[in-house]
């Protein structure tokens, strides 16, 4: 049902440590947990894995949560170049392995250069970019270092995404750094992926 490899890899800024929340025994989860992980499966995602692990614990916030998730990754009306870039940079800010393994490959996939993931990765700027790609980044990193974003910045982003696409990407900067931070708080180990892991915090 669900991938529980565990990973030497820092997860945000603790030490190699063991999960804290890890897959529940299937004998040990009630009707509500059991159906909201039977939804995982039979949904986009095809299991159960990362910041739904802990999440299971409360399966009725579990079935919110990731309809949001399933919304911003997949419904979006941002281009997945886009969606993918932001993704990796809120994994990059809170040093998410987990999120940052997912979707650096899927970044680059999706057309974002490998070197601009790689810069981004090792705390660089990340080039090189396209130039939504430029506006998306840069609005990601306002936001998530001030909480906010500067005029000039608002009103690029807002030229290049219009306004829904500027409320989606907000609101998917806020979403990967919530999972991210649940991950962290739980110790969820990053699935085997191809990416290099993100260097220990601080740089």
């Amino acid at each position: 049902m669900a991938d529980t490899t565990s990973s030497s890899t820092v997860q945000g800024s603790g030490l190699p440590a063991r999960e804290r929340l890890p897959m529940p025994a299937a004998d040990s989860m009630d009707a509500a947990q059991r159906a909201a992980a039977q939804a995982l499966i039979d949904g986009p995602r095809k299991g159960v894995y990362g910041p739904f692990l802990p999440l299971l614990r409360s399966p009725e916030l579990l079935e919110r949560v990731a309809k949001v998730g399933e919304y911003l990754r997949f419904d979006s009306v941002l281009q997945p170049r886009i969606r993918e870039l932001a993704t990796c940079a809120a994994a990059r800010h809170v040093g998410n392995q987990f999120e940052w393994q997912m979707h650096a490959p899927l970044a680059v996939q999706a057309g974002v250069a490998a070197e601009a993931v790689e810069a981004l990765r090792l705390g660089a700027r990340a080039q090189p970019l396209a130039a939504d790609e430029e506006i998306a980044l840069d609005f990601a990193r306002e936001q998530l270092q001030s909480h906010g974003v500067s005029e000039p910045t608002w009103q690029r982003a807002l030229a290049q995404f219009g306004e829904q696409g500027v409320v989606e990407l907000s609101t998917l900067l806020g979403y990967f750094v919530m999972v991210s931070w649940l991950m962290n708080v739980a110790r969820t180990p990053a699935r085997p992926g191809t990416a290099a892991p993100l260097p220990a915090f601080p740089l």
